[in-house]
């Protein structure tokens, strides 16, 4: 519809137009917005729980409670690594167990008795080595463990502990990562020693990198529990895991529960996200306190 003036012409109807300002207000709050929803993506804190149903479980362990943390790289979720330790506890958890990449630097050797101290105060708490502690040398990778040790977290060089519960008993052995002492017994042969001295015995190994299942499942372990993939650094719906820290594409076995013959793997997808070259980069994945309950089928 139009409307007429005094010399009876037609005369467009005009449009209001929207005031700069407007602009100028909604553009930093869209900024702002995308970058707390960034950082929250990155670290905001997710506790995840899994079930993991498994044959050849003894009854005396069905229930069992495991908080699996992996992959911190030096980040301390509040001060001390309060709130991290605090999520822990709440859980009560009746082992817990760090998969590697626990540290970066060396300077970040100052944070862990703070958290080693506080995971072992709230469950048996048992340590695996990442490429990352070794790559800063053998040196830190000693004084490390040592830290960890006095501070009540059994450190797992190539070694195996029996545990028991409800009147049975379960293996659970851990390997340094290959980036370490190019001499060190393999997965197959620590498998060996179990089997010759812990005959029968469900095992459950804790290892860093999740991309040796095969060689894991191979050897005959029951469960397996790692890190190291980082959930795929950025996650998509129906996809999964879309980078690897390889940088392959799509990898393989990147979060949560996988089996392959008679053998189940546990991935956690970490908690910190010092990945290069993504340093920081965390996107539908954010970082995992898994918390995974054995169940006897």
């Amino acid at each position: 519809m139009t409307t007429t003036d005094r010399g009876g012409a037609p005369r467009r109807s005009r449009r209001k137009r929207r005031h700069p300002l407007g602009w100028l207000i909604a553009l930093p709050v869209l900024a702002a917005g995308g970058w707390v929803w960034f950082q929250w993506q990155c670290w905001g804190l997710q506790v995840t729980r899994t079930e993991a149903a498994l044959a050849a479980l003894p009854k005396g362990f069905d229930g069992c409670r495991i908080v699996h943390l992996s992959d911190l790289h030096g980040h301390e979720y509040g001060r001390g690594s309060a709130e991290l330790l605090a999520q822990v506890a709440e859980q009560e958890p009746d082992l817990i167990v760090v998969t590697g990449d626990l540290i970066d630097r060396d300077s970040q050797l100052q944070m862990v008795p703070a958290l080693a101290k506080g995971l072992a105060a709230v469950a048996p708490t048992y340590y695996v080595t990442g490429n990352h502690e070794w790559s800063l040398g053998t040196g830190i990778v000693k004084e490390l463990k040592r830290v960890l040790g006095q501070c009540g977290v059994t450190v797992l060089s190539n070694q195996f502990e029996i545990l028991e519960r409800g009147g049975d008993q379960i293996v659970l052995a851990g390997v340094d990562d290959p980036n370490g002492y190019a001499d060190q017994i393999t997965p197959e042969e620590l498998y060996a020693q179990i089997r010759e001295d812990a005959p029968g015995l469900f095992t459950l190994l804790l290892a860093h990198r999740n991309n040796h299942f095969e060689e894991y499942a191979a050897a005959g372990y029951d469960l397996i529990m790692s890190g190291h993939a980082h959930g795929g650094i950025v996650r998509l719906p129906l996809v999964g895991g879309v980078i690897g820290t390889n940088m392959r594409l799509f990898p393989e076995w990147t979060a949560g529960l996988y089996t392959l013959e008679d053998s189940t793997l546990f991935v956690s997808r970490g908690l910190g996200n010092n990945t290069v070259p993504f340093n920081g980069l965390r996107l539908f994945n954010r970082p995992e306190l898994a918390v995974v309950t054995l169940r006897a089928e």
